[in-house]
């Protein structure tokens, strides 16, 4: 059994005994002091905190859990059920809540679940309140209310519709255009609540064609579902067949978003992003965001609408951060994941679906096409096992130092910039590793430059 207390929130897999999986008596404590923080830090007069749920087998249990808590905490529950994390956020500030939090542990397999927090803006805590819920749970300070300040319970599910209209009232989504292109668009949803929004959004888009795969939402997940091209080979399969314009592949919480080509190859889920937002750069000047750890390809895309293109540390937190102060009109991580400000401050895979449909509708070009027309990167991800008694920081220090003389950023670990590639160094927080990511204009170029990297490190921890 496993349990993770982070600032982004508490997950783990399901059972076992106190402290030792995501069970209830840790659940209630969690939600306990998410409830007192909230109480303490909003700013909007409301007494409502939204719940939504992925479809997750553990889902029922764990959402009856913490809205008893809440309750109890006497907070007034508005519970939408089933839906994605971008509908979850945008129902907190839909309804003026106080807060909200989605259940669901994003890409991982079926046996973890997660409570995610938000803000009353639909946005993810920030590291000092995360730490805050933690030294709250930790130490149980939270009261509970006395029978006649118990909070109320609502059921709501016509936030699935809100956020599909939401997302259709975009300027950029040009649903005419989609339309007349007359799209032939294939889904893989892993059995959760991307099933129940995507065709419905699809629909509304104006696409007739939609071929379903694993869409009924029953959180058995029918391959691993972190939607990497080693855990696709169904749907890459039923695209090679020609059935299809466009696959769109999502995770159980649908804040990531893959694509497949009309030959059954990954469009390459860093390229999510780029293709979006070479669409709302052609419409919207502006500058863009992304993390440490996503392509370079953003960067050339936006260099070439003569905008400004700034990195973040590796979250959506910082990203988010990051788009706010530099007032970017796009950013998002090169997981899949697109944030589009116009929308709200979030990741959003349906928001990307919108967009990028509308590009390719203005294109005029197959998938493969206009994913030759984008700058040609290579990403290779590795990571290096060290030590327990290994002093992390001073290594990374020592590789800033021994790289001074290129283009050194360490916001988050160290990313050396060299003229035609670069490496990131990350270290984790919960286990002696660096993780090594690094870009290059080929597969066997980016390999090189990581393993030559590792190198280094290998010989400076000796």
């Amino acid at each position: 059994m496993t349990l993770i207390k982070s600032i982004s929130g508490i997950r783990g897999t399901i059972g076992g005994g106190a402290g030792e999986g995501l069970n209830p008596l840790d659940i209630v404590k969690f939600t306990s002091a998410y409830a007192t923080l909230i109480r303490r830090n909003a700013t909007v007069e409301s007494n409502k905190i939204v719940v939504g749920r992925d479809a997750r087998i553990s889902g029922e249990m764990v959402k009856n859990v913490v809205v008893g808590t809440l309750m109890g905490m006497g907070w007034d529950v508005v519970d939408i059920d089933l839906a994605t994390t971008p509908t979850t956020e945008l129902a907190v500030t839909m309804e003026g809540a106080a807060g909200g939090i989605i259940l669901t542990a994003s890409h991982n397999p079926k046996q973890w679940n997660a409570l995610k927090l938000l803000n009353e803006r639909g946005e993810f805590l920030n590291a000092a309140e995360g730490n805050e819920v933690l030294r709250i749970a930790e130490a149980e300070a939270f009261d509970y209310a006395d029978v006649d300040h118990l909070g109320s319970y609502r059921k709501d599910l016509t936030y699935n519709q809100k956020h599909i209209d939401a997302v259709l009232a975009l300027d950029l989504v040009d649903v005419e255009a989609i339309r007349k292109a007359d799209f032939r668009v294939a889904i893989d949803c892993v059995n959760s609540v991307g099933g129940i929004i995507l065709p419905q959004l699809l629909e509304q888009l104006g696409v007739k064609h939609i071929e379903k795969l694993y869409c009924e939402p029953t959180g058995e997940f029918q391959h691993n579902p972190e939607p990497l091209e080693k855990n696709l080979g169904d749907i890459m399969g039923l695209m090679s067949k020609g059935v299809a314009d466009v696959a769109f592949v999502v995770d159980p919480d649908v804040d990531r978003l893959a694509m497949i080509s009309q030959d059954g190859t990954m469009y390459g889920e860093e390229y999510t992003l780029v293709s979006v937002a070479d669409y709302v750069l052609k419409h919207t000047p502006g500058n863009t965001v992304s993390n440490l750890s996503s392509t370079r390809a953003l960067r050339d895309i936006t260099r070439k609408y003569g905008q400004q293109y700034s990195a973040s540390a590796v979250g959506e937190v910082n990203v988010v951060a990051k788009m706010k102060e530099v007032g970017a009109v796009i950013g998002g991580e090169g997981n899949g994941g697109v944030i589009y400000p116009a929308s709200h401050y979030g990741r959003d895979a349906l928001v990307g679906i919108a967009l990028f449909l509308s590009h390719l509708a203005h294109e005029g070009k197959t998938m493969t096409e206009l994913r030759a027309s984008y700058p040609a990167y290579f990403m290779a991800k590795n990571r290096i096992d060290l030590t327990p008694d290994t002093d992390v920081d001073a290594i990374l220090a020592k590789m800033k130092a021994l790289y001074a003389s290129e283009e050194v950023n360490d916001i988050d670990g160290v990313k050396i910039d060299f003229a035609d590639k670069w490496v990131h160094l990350r270290k984790s927080n919960t286990e002696p590793i660096i993780r090594v990511y690094s870009e290059a204009s080929t597969q066997e170029a980016a390999e090189e430059i990581g393993e030559q990297i590792m190198q280094v490190i290998a010989d400076l921890a000796k």
